[in-house]
């Protein structure tokens, strides 16, 4: 990545579980190399229809359109902090658990969020 083509992630701004993510997200994200896109709402241009992105998480990376565990490893390269999360994750095996935790974490997702709203 580089400096003038920051990481893009599309995000649910209605969603109180995504909000507080992507605020913490945003405060380690101290060097601005992370473009956040509420594809909530309505005057946002969206790449995919919308629904989609918001079923799972979306990030461009390099032109690249990333979805789901590969998203969230594209943010945490971004982050110094998290950056050797985002790498081990681009390991195979770790890919494959990663999108695993990441599908089970939506069946629960919509419980989360009416405990956060």
């Amino acid at each position: 990545m580089t400096e003038a083509e920051p990481l893009t992630v599309w995000h649910d701004g209605t969603c109180p579980l995504c909000q507080r993510e992507i605020a913490l997200m945003r405060r380690l994200d101290r060097a601005g190399r992370i473009r956040f896109v509420d594809a909530a709402d309505g005057d946002t241009s969206c790449p995919l229809d919308r629904a989609v992105l918001l079923a799972r998480f979306h990030a461009l990376e390099n032109g690249v359109m990333l979805s789901g565990a590969a998203a969230f490893a594209a943010m945490w390269r971004a982050i110094p902090l998290l950056r050797p999360l985002g790498l081990l994750a681009r390991l195979p095996l770790f890919t494959g658990l990663l999108e695993r935790v990441y599908l089970a974490f939506l069946k629960v997702r919509p419980k989360l969020q009416g405990w956060l709203a």
